[in-house]
């Protein structure tokens, strides 16, 4: 991290942070998108004048503001205008309906809620009415506005809970974790710091700027001073576009992201998709090796991994000066700062990252430990030299005859198969065994069937234990993922097939 990064990352709260920014470097860009521009010095001046809308409105300092919008300049624009005002943000995810947003709206007990309006055939006004939602305001193209003559004082300390973000709910409702903008600015630092970038560089958010990612990549943004391009709607070969004509150097997101471009690469071999791109990095997800290597060797671009979760926005980040062997098997190294202990194979974390705990408190009493760690239900080791390797969740451990068995391997030798474009392995439950292992693998269009005895004979070649060999194997044409950073929902697996 270079020394204006190093010092800006010590402000005490996100606007401090943005006002030193657009201080240094007002006419800079920093938010594009489609054809718009937006500068350090105009997110500033734009948040302040929405601020005094929104103070206008009734919001005041602790006043808790849910939004729901998709990944637009305005969304930023919104976010910053409340933490101008140090009121509390409840950002939700915009693929979300009315289970998961009522939850989040009752849990959170929010004072007002900005909506899209109608956004890609969905009426989110309509639903905020439905669910009795106070305060109800839209938020897409036209946001509030005043005089910022009216505000007052912006918030001098970043260690007051301003945040709640919502885990993903893929086995129950949604938690409420709570964050303080110290602890969004320690996220965005270790990513920032591990990345190794400069104001040459060109970013990109092309998953939901609701999702913890969204804070903690516009933390590096302000850290360094570069751009990033906003992708509203996400795909593939259809962004490719938008990615070249503002020269991005640096994309991803999560494995899938990685995995998306590397099937655009295949479409056109010899030819890079984006020619600025040098480096693809991410996290939210497992990375299988072999993608690593695929990646680097057919796009000719550098492929960082890290970890984190909505509780830690950052944790481990692969650095490009890492070995290729580090880059591929592990998730990197955690900042100055960030404590991590290993408890009976299991990962547990202490730093200024780290949140505040849950809205429900007996929720907080779970998750840390005596000496303050957050037991993150993760499994894993610390190589010699640092470098984080995960090997699993608790819940991914299969226990078959009394043999704990991990999901986590066998998915990476499979990621080799040829003929398997993705995976997931899940216990099933068996009245024989305990459990049985079962794989679920996206087959590669036109690769012919995908068999048991295939996948079973390839595993026993790969040297993998008996024991450890599928005994059921599920064929789909694609994993169901939730809709933030396209993780596999593994319980809706183990559902279906049970």
């Amino acid at each position: 991290m270079n020394d204006t990064a190093h010092a800006l990352s010590a402000s005490r709260t996100l606007w401090e942070l943005l006002s030193r920014r657009a201080d240094l470097t007002p006419g800079r860009p920093v938010l594009l998108q489609d054809e718009r521009v937006l500068t350090f010095g105009e997110l500033r001046g734009r948040a302040e004048r929405v601020a005094a809308g929104l103070y206008g409105m009734g919001v005041r300092p602790g006043t808790v503001v849910a939004w729901q919008l998709p990944t637009r300049v305005e969304s930023a624009v919104l976010s910053f205008a409340l933490a101008r005002l140090g009121a509390v943000q409840s950002p939700v995810i915009p693929f979300y309906r009315d289970r998961e947003v009522g939850f989040a709206l009752r849990e959170s007990k929010a004072e007002y809620f900005a909506v899209p309006g109608e956004w890609r055939g969905f009426d989110h006004t309509e639903m905020a009415q439905r669910l009795d939602a106070k305060g109800v305001f839209e938020a897409y193209d036209r946001l509030p506005d005043g005089d910022p003559a009216v505000l007052p004082a912006p918030p001098s300390e970043g260690t007051s809970v301003r945040w709640i973000y919502w885990t993903s709910g893929t086995t129950s409702d949604p938690k409420g974790v709570l964050h303080t903008d110290r602890s969004l600015i320690a996220g965005g630092s270790c990513l920032a710091h591990a990345l190794h970038l400069s104001a040459s560089d060109v970013g990109s958010i092309a998953f939901p700027y609701a999702h913890i990612g969204g804070p903690d990549y516009m933390v590096m943004l302000l850290l360094y001073g570069f751009p990033a391009v906003m992708f509203e709607h996400f795909g593939l070969p259809d962004a490719l576009e938008g990615y070249r004509r503002h020269g991005v150097t640096v994309a991803g997101g999560s494995t899938a992201f990685y995995s998306m471009f590397l099937a655009a690469q295949r479409e056109q071999p010899g030819a890079p998709v984006v020619p600025t791109l040098r480096l693809l990095a991410g996290g939210g997800a497992p990375k299988p090796p072999e993608l690593y290597h695929s990646v680097v060797r057919e796009m000719g671009v550098q492929l960082t991994h890290g970890y984190g979760m909505t509780e830690v926005p950052m944790i481990t980040m692969g650095s490009p000066d890492d070995s290729a062997e580090n880059l591929a098997t592990t998730e990197g190294r955690p900042p100055e700062g960030m404590e991590i202990r290993i408890v009976d194979g299991e990962v547990r974390l202490r730093g200024e990252a780290v949140c505040q705990g849950y809205l429900d408190p007996a929720q907080t009493a779970q998750a840390f430990d005596a000496d303050g760690f957050l037991v993150t239900g993760d499994l894993g080791r610390l190589t010699a030299d640092g470098h984080l390797v995960l090997t699993g969740r608790l819940k991914d451990v299969i226990i078959r005859k009394g043999e704990n068995i991990s999901a986590k391997e066998i998915e990476d030798l499979l990621h080799r198969h040829p003929a398997v474009r993705d995976v997931a392995v899940v216990g099933l439950p068996d009245a024989e065994r305990g459990e049985r292992v079962c794989a679920v693998a996206e087959r590669v269009p036109g690769d012919g069937e995908l068999s048991l005895d295939d996948v079973t004979s390839y595993l026993r070649s790969e040297g993998l234990s008996v024991h450890k060999l599928p005994e059921q194997l599920e064929v789909v044409d694609a994993l169901p993922r939730n809709d933030t950073l396209r993780k596999v929902l593994k319980y809706k697996l183990r559902e279906r097939y049970s």
